[in-house]
């Protein structure tokens, strides 16, 4: 990170021209911002899948708590020898095992949460009364070091986001019905609690990866804000992942092509784009209805528009009746 972090420091920051050509000629230009858009390029696609279930499941707070957990294990990591980034996983997947276990149901959940997430904190506090190394690591964890990253650390990235993805594409069905009701998904015969672990070790790793682009502190930018802006737009899952990954995308690629060409940090920039695309997405309807149209709620927009699943059995109306077009 060190060496990386000076050639940032040493390169004259440029200036954007009129010739795009020549522009995107120049973004690619160092090894450090291929190497970070190739990383962000993976941890966007990787967010947006899984950040639409988490705001589909209602679990922000599980987001950032898991965030928060992965620090503590990325001090003692770093305290003990095995490396910041194996420390934050290692923490980060165990906290998700036991949220998934002990918290069920919703209204269980933020309890469990809280529990795991005042321990883990407890433990990260004792790991930073070892510490005696040089704390640049730990800034680069909370606010994020996407420029930082070396080839090692992007296949290790791909690697654990092609796995997730795989997995959350062998169980999504049952993983979505799950999500939209699980007192019906449970009574139709869905392991509830089984796919609550699943959802919570695959946000374990999305958290793991999204941290090394945006940091700790700016975890909700990715795992929220895009699949918040989806599920107000879109009527169906499908529509609703694909936005969420596009959206992702764009912070991410905009929030560093800004970066290279400014001096402001990427997980900012990236923060500041999503915030203002939330902004724009609460007030336009707002605006529309003031202007004399009405735009439907996106719970009713996709209640309206999904038929009454083949499986599943919801009435048609109810939240649970959306699994068919999803």
């Amino acid at each position: 990170m060190a060496r990386n972090g000076s050639l940032v420091a040493r390169v004259a920051t440029p200036r954007p021209s009129w010739n795009v050509a020549a522009d995107v000629h120049e973004l690619f230009r160092y090894a450090f911002m291929r190497h970070a858009f190739l990383a962000g390029t993976i941890v966007a696609v990787l967010a947006g899948v899984v950040g639409y279930l988490v705001v589909l499941r209602q679990s922000s707070f599980a987001a950032h708590a898991l965030s928060e957990i992965g620090f503590a294990g990325a001090t003692g990591g770093v305290v003990y020898g095995v490396g910041a980034v194996t420390g934050l996983l290692v923490f980060a997947l165990g906290g998700a095992a036991l949220i998934g276990l002990l918290g069920k149901r919703l209204r269980g959940r933020d309890a469990a949460i809280g529990t795991v997430l005042a321990f883990a904190l407890g433990l990260g506090s004792y790991f930073l009364t070892k510490f005696k190394g040089n704390a640049s690591g730990g800034f680069g964890l909370l606010f994020g070091a996407v420029y930082s990253v070396s080839v090692h650390d992007i296949v290790v990235i791909a690697v654990a986001a092609t796995l997730s993805l795989a997995l959350i594409a062998a169980v999504y069905r049952p993983l979505l019905f799950s999500s939209l009701d699980e007192d019906v998904a449970e009574a139709r015969g869905v392991p509830v609690r089984a796919m609550s672990v699943v959802f919570f070790v695959v946000l374990a790793v999305a958290v793991t990866a999204a941290v090394q682009v945006v940091g700790v502190l700016l975890i909700s930018t990715l795992l929220v804000t895009p699949g918040a802006i989806a599920d107000r737009l879109c009527a169906t899952a499908a529509r609703a992942i694909v936005v969420c990954v596009g959206l992702s995308l764009a912070f991410v690629w905009a929030g560093l092509a800004v970066y290279y060409y400014s001096s402001f940090p990427p997980g900012f920039l990236i923060a500041t784009f999503a915030f203002l695309a939330y902004l724009v997405t609460r007030l336009a309807p707002a605006a529309r209805s003031a202007l004399g149209h009405r735009t439907p709620p996106s719970d009713q927009r996709r209640t309206a528009a999904d038929p009454v699943p083949a499986v599943g059995g919801g009435a048609p109306g109810s939240r649970s009746s959306t699994l068919g077009a999803r």
